[in-house]
C-alpha cells in the first residue's frame, strides 16, 4: 500500500490529508502528515483572539480529533531528500529517524518575514500563531492593570500605546479589534479615559489593504480616525530598541513614539525548512509547482511530489496574482489542498488532474465590534452588514461543525455576557507562585557532607523538560528571502 507523507499540517496540509481521507478507498493508501504542532490555526480569527471575542483553542483544530484515517507526527520534518523518498522526522524528545514515503505533498506553509530593524526581533510579536494572538491578548489586559494604579505621565502612556507595523488585512484588522477592545475596557478601569489610550498603525506604502478598492481603504481610514486611531502612512518603523518607536516619514522627518506592545504584521515568507529539501525553489523560497499541482523541475515534473498552500508557487491562471502567481492567503490554500486532493487520487488511478484555477470571490475584515468592510470587484459594503458579513463567511469556513459551534459559542455569549476580561499573562511562568513559597532544604553545615544536587530546571519548565512545548520556525527565518506582503485572509 502506497504512504502519502504530508509535510506541514496548517491550512493547506490539513485539508489536504482530510480530503485524502474522503477521496481514498479503504486500503488504497496510507497518509501520513507531520507538523511540529499537534493543530491547525485559523488565522483569520487571529485578530479577534487577540481582542477577547474568541477564546484561543477554539480557533484552533485539533489533528487527531479530526483526522481519523491518518497517522499525525507531531514532530518536525527537517529534511526531505526526494531522490531516495525519505524524509529525516526530528521530534521534540526522542532521536531524529527517515521516514520513508512513496508521494510526498509539501504544505509547510509560511512565517513572519521581518526586516533587520533594530529592537524588532527583541521588542515585537508577531500575528501568525495561536499563541501570539493570546499573548497580544494578555498583554493589553494586564498593562491595563498595571496603568491604572500609575499618576498620568509616560510610564502610564508607554503601558497603554499599542503599535502596530503593516497594513495589510491582518495588520488593519488587529489594530482595530483592539480599538474597539480597549474602548470597551474602559468601563472597566474608571481610573483612565479615553484619551490616556493610544493607537497606532504604520505603512510604508501610500494607502492601506491593497485588496480592497481605494474609496474602501479611505472608509477604513476615516473611521479609524473618529475611533481615536492614527495611521502613519509612507512611514517606516525606523527604530524600536527598548520599546521606542522611531518612525521615519517620507520627508525624512522622525516622530518616536513608546509602547510597551508592538505587532509586527508586515509580510510572511515561506517557511525556511524547504531549504532543507531537493526541491527547485524560485527566487523567493517558494517551491515552483504547475497548475495542477505538481511540482516542476524547469518544466519537467517531479514525479510523485506535490505542493500547495503558502510554501509553493501556483500559477494563477485568472491573472490576477502578483508576479502571476497565487497570493499566499488562506482563500488559496484551502481551495488548492481540496484540488491537490482531488488530482493525487486521479493520478493514482491513471486518470486525468485539473488545473487550480480560483477567481477572487472577495475581501471581508472584521474592524471591531459591529464594523467590518466587504468589496466583491466594484461592489463595497461597509459597517455592520459587512460586520455580519465577516462572521457569517468565516464562521462557515470554520473547519468541521465541532468547531464552528464552539466559534459561535463565543460570538453568542460575548453579545450577551460581554468579552472575558481576566488576564492568564501569568502562564507563562506557572511554577513562579509555587516555587515562591516551596520549602527548600536548609544549607549543610561545616560538619555534614554537602549533598551533589541536581541542575535546577529554568523557571516555568519542569525537571529534564527539551525545550517549549510549540516549535518556532520564525527562528530559522532566512534572511535574504524577499518579503511576501500578504495577509491572513
Amino acid at each position: 500500500m502506497p504512504k502519502i507523507l504530508v509535510v506541514g499540517g496548517g491550512y493547506a496540509g490539513f485539508y489536504t490529508a482530510w480530503k485524502l481521507e474522503k477521496h481514498l478507498r479503504p486500503g488504497e493508501a496510507e497518509v501520513v502528515m507531520v507538523d511540529p504542532l499537534p493543530y491547525m490555526t485559523y488565522q483569520p480569527f487571529l485578530p479577534e483572539v487577540a481582542a477577547g471575542s474568541i477564546e484561543p483553542r477554539h480557533a484552533v483544530v485539533s489533528h487527531r480529533r479530526h483526522l481519523k484515517k491518518t497517522r499525525v507526527v507531531t514532530a518536525k520534518v527537517t529534511k526531505v531528500d526526494h531522490a531516495t523518498k525519505t524524509a529525516t522526522i526530528t521530534p521534540e524528545l526522542g532521536e531524529p529517524w527517515e521516514e520513508s514515503y512513496d508521494l510526498v505533498v509539501m504544505t509547510a506553509g509560511a512565517v513572519s518575514r521581518t526586516f533587520p530593524i533594530p529592537g524588532v526581533a527583541d521588542e515585537a510579536i508577531g500575528l501568525k500563531t495561536i499563541e501570539e494572538a493570546a499573548a497580544i491578548r494578555d498583554k493589553v489586559l494586564t498593562n491595563f492593570a498595571k496603568a491604572s494604579n500609575l499618576p498620568a505621565g509616560p510610564e502610564r502612556d508607554r503601558l497603554l500605546t499599542v503599535v502596530v507595523v503593516g497594513g495589510g488585512f491582518a495588520g488593519i484588522e488587529v489594530f482595530a479589534e483592539l480599538r474597539s477592545f480597549v474602548t470597551d475596557l474602559l468601563k472597566s478601569y474608571p481610573q483612565l479615559s479615553f484619551d490616556d489610550t493610544h493607537f497606532h498603525l504604520v505603512e510604508a506604502m501610500g494607502r492601506i489593504m491593497p485588496e480592497v478598492s481605494l474609496e474602501t481603504s479611505h472608509w477604513v481610514l476615516k473611521n479609524l480616525a473618529e475611533r481615536g486611531a492614527n495611521v502613519h502612512l509612507e512611514t517606516q518603523l525606523a527604530s524600536a530598541v527598548g520599546g521606542v518607536c522611531q518612525l521615519k516619514a517620507k520627508d525624512e522627518s522622525i516622530e518616536t513614539i513608546e509602547s510597551d506592545l508592538i505587532i509586527w504584521t508586515a509580510g510572511v515568507m515561506a517557511n525556511p525548512m524547504v531549504k532543507g529539501t531537493d526541491f527547485p525553489l524560485e527566487p523567493r523560497g517558494r517551491i515552483t509547482v504547475q497548475p495542477d499541482l505538481r511540482i516542476v523541475n524547469e518544466g519537467e515534473i517531479v514525479t510523485d511530489a506535490w505542493a500547495c498552500g503558502d510554501v509553493a508557487a501556483v500559477p494563477d491562471l485568472t491573472g490576477g496574482g502578483v508576479g502571476g502567481m497565487c497570493v499566499p492567503n488562506a482563500q488559496h490554500a484551502v481551495r488548492q489542498a481540496k484540488q491537490l486532493a482531488k488530482n493525487l487520487v486521479a493520478t493514482m488511478r491513471n486518470e486525468a488532474t485539473v488545473d487550480y484555477k480560483h477567481e477572487n470571490l472577495g475581501a471581508v475584515a472584521g474592524l471591531g465590534l459591529g464594523i467590518g468592510v466587504f468589496q466583491s470587484g466594484k461592489f463595497a459594503m461597509k459597517g455592520f452588514l459587512a460586520w455580519g458579513a465577516h462572521r457569517g463567511y468565516h464562521g462557515l469556513a470554520m473547519p468541521s461543525w465541532e468547531r464552528k459551534w464552539r466559534v459561535i459559542g463565543d460570538w453568542v455569549g460575548g453579545f450577551f455576557l460581554g468579552r472575558d476580561i481576566a488576564s492568564l499573562d501569568d502562564r507563562e511562568t506557572p511554577r513562579a507562585a509555587f516555587e515562591a513559597f516551596a520549602s527548600r532544604p536548609k544549607p549543610a553545615t561545616a560538619d555534614e557532607p554537602k549533598a551533589v544536587a541536581a541542575p535546577a530546571p529554568e523557571e516555568g519548565k519542569p525537571a529534564d523538560a527539551a525545550g517549549p512545548a510549540y516549535a518556532t520556525p520564525a527562528e530559522d527565518v532566512s534572511k535574504d528571502a524577499e518579503p511576501i506582503k500578504a495577509d491572513s485572509k
